[in-house]
């Protein structure tokens, strides 16, 4: 029994020796589990972040370009501090910023880097790059900024920042994460898809102190960022550096629009903002400053402001007149102040009179026609029908509703209808003496001023526009732009009734907005005073030039300046001058405009 006990030590023996053999077998070569989760210990995977694309104006000029930025990164796991005064004075942070950053971190995952300083310029970068190897679990990631060479155009460029809990929600294709930068405003949001690029991603071996020892696997698995496509913008930086300049210390907007295109030349909301100051670090500083701000001046009022878009609506009124056989240019009235009030001219006016001299009581009793066409006996009833007839056909003008601008946040305004006015008055209890403030653009009507250039640009046109838009060109295509903006609306009116409304519109500069006047070039305008029941009165001027062969057309809104022939007017001049010509001659009129006392 006893000669038997070496057999059973050794059978043992053995016996363990295979369990433990095969176990190792399966370890090493079966099932890698193992191996993936030792090189996970010691590969760190890196998001590669790509460049936006640039943005151009329409000659080619640099608008939109990137800055490296970086963010200092932390595998909490591996992460150790020694002397935390030490490494506070270094990264220039408090302790608060540390626990906070690093817990948050710590939550998200221990093994997983996060932010834990972010946005760190190239110079600060410069300053700590030596003393990240003495501590493990940092390193650093690249990523860059928005920069803008011209602090200019900062509402229709719009704004770039860390993408919120809600836009995760909504990414469907999981290209975000948290802490990544989206477009939040104007054409950076717009087209945030085509300016993002594609991530990349690179993984690389470090040490257990963190140290860089190179790619995994000679980059095998890594996969390089694309960068943004580049866009051409329809802005003319000139005439949007003009025409911030004269709008400064001003509320208000202009919009300048080429005719025969749709596209934009430049869009201004005063008061503006120098779109440097929503980049980097200080960004969320920045918004808070701007957005508390009572002057709004993030408000973007091209797009977003609605007023009564005043005088400037009768020429609207005339053409639906003209083109529905209810008025001709011959047809008369006199100017009877008490109807409606007006300024003093001679009295009665034709049509061309009627425009040139901005006659309201004209307009009130040409109004009623259209309107009042007893097509019922009951009076109630056909101003219903004549109401809603009028509306349908002032919508065919972009009015009403969004034109569909390549910018959210666009806002549509308002066209009364029938409806409206039964929920104010009840059913059949109003008629055209209720409503009659529509027929000098007041009462519930409202419009944007891109709307009011978009008219303008009509006006030009002789009865089509194109949707107003930003974008002319895609990584230097221009046939790559969606079609809808090479979609000609008509607005339903015969062209030749646009030959006498134009003739009109260039006298009425002599009559209503001398100031505007500008020699050898020929201006068609309108001005008009949007009544501000909670101040002065907006001064408003729509116009194009030149009136043979339009290159612009523009509208101006300037808040609280009175009489539209003054403050608007004066400044739609200045900016067709500076757009045609490439000049001002006028530098009186320049200074009138800058100095911005307007009562005079």
């Amino acid at each position: 029994m006893n000669d038997q006990r070496p057999v059973v030590i050794i059978i043992f023996i053995f016996l363990i020796s295979a369990v433990l053999l095969t176990k190792l077998f399966m370890i090493q070569v079966v099932d890698d589990s193992f191996m993936k989760k030792a090189e996970r210990n010691a590969i760190q995977r890196v998001v590669d972040h790509p460049y936006r694309g640039l943005v151009y104006d329409r000659n080619g000029k640099l608008l939109v370009y990137n800055n490296p930025i970086f963010d200092l990164m932390v595998v909490p796991k591996e992460f150790e501090v020694g002397d935390t005064t030490r490494f506070l004075e270094l990264f220039g942070i408090t302790k608060e910023h540390l626990i906070e950053s690093y817990n948050a971190a710590k939550k998200y995952s221990s093994v997983k880097p996060s932010p834990l300083i972010k946005q760190i310029s190239t110079t600060e970068f410069a300053k700590i790059q030596d003393f990240l190897i003495d501590y493990p679990g940092l390193f650093i990631m690249t990523r860059s900024v928005r920069s803008y060479p011209n602090p200019i155009a900062s509402h229709a460029l719009g704004y770039i920042g860390e993408i919120n809990a809600r836009q995760l929600e909504l990414d469907t294709l999981n290209y975000y994460s948290q802490g990544d930068y989206v477009g939040l405003s104007g054409m950076e949001r717009f087209y945030e898809k085509e300016l993002r690029g594609a991530k990349g991603v690179k993984y690389k071996m470090v040490n257990v102190r963190g140290v860089d020892k190179g790619p995994f696997k000679n980059g095998e698995y890594d996969t390089a960022s694309v960068a943004g496509i580049n866009l051409t913008s329809t802005l003319d930086t000139e005439l949007q550096l003009y025409g911030e300049m004269l709008m400064k210390g001003k509320t208000g907007s202009v919009v300048a629009i080429e005719p025969k295109t749709g596209e934009i030349l430049a869009m201004i909301s005063a008061p503006f903002y120098d779109p440097n100051r929503l980049t980097g670090a200080e960004f969320s500083k920045n918004y808070s400053q701007l957005n508390s701000d009572n002057n709004k001046p993030l408000f973007n009022r091209p797009v977003m402001a609605t007023y009564p878009p005043g005088s400037i609506f009768k020429i609207v009124q005339s053409l639906i007149g003209l083109q529905e056989g209810i008025i001709t240019p011959n047809t008369t009235f006199a100017c009877n102040k008490s109807l409606v009030a007006c300024h003093n001219h001679p009295s009665p006016v034709n049509l061309f009179g009627a425009i040139r001299n901005s006659c309201n009581p004209y307009y009130h009793q040409a109004f009623r026609q259209i309107i009042n066409r007893e097509v019922s006996s009951n009076t109630y009833k056909d101003t219903e029908i004549g109401l809603n007839a009028w509306r349908e056909k002032v919508l065919k003008f972009g009015l009403g509703s969004t034109l569909g601008v390549d910018m959210s946040g666009e806002r549509g305004g308002d066209i009364p209808s029938s409806k409206l006015y039964d929920k104010f008055y009840g059913e059949g209890r109003w008629k055209y003496s209720t409503i009659y403030s529509l027929s000098i653009g007041q009462g519930e009507m409202l419009v944007t001023p891109l709307q009011m250039a978009n008219l303008a640009a009509i006006f030009a046109n002789k009865g089509y526009y194109y949707t107003p838009h930003l974008l002319k060109a895609v990584d230097g295509n221009p046939n790559a732009i969606p079609d809808k903006y090479r979609e000609r609306h008509n607005v339903g009116v015969d062209a030749h009734h646009f030959d006498m409304i134009q003739d009109a519109m260039a006298e009425a500069l002599y009559g209503t907005a001398n100031r505007a006047i500008i020699q050898d070039i020929v201006i068609a305008g309108k001005t008009g005073t949007a009544q501000n029941p909670h101040g002065e009165d907006h001064s408003v001027f729509v116009a194009f030039a030149p009136k043979d062969d339009p290159k612009i057309a523009i509208a101006v809104y300037v808040e609280n300046a009175g009489w539209g022939g003054r403050a608007a007017a004066s400044t739609a001049s200045l900016m067709i001058e500076k757009y045609i010509r490439g000049e001002i001659t006028r530098p009186a009129l320049q200074e009138y405009v800058l100095a911005g006392n307007f009562a005079d």
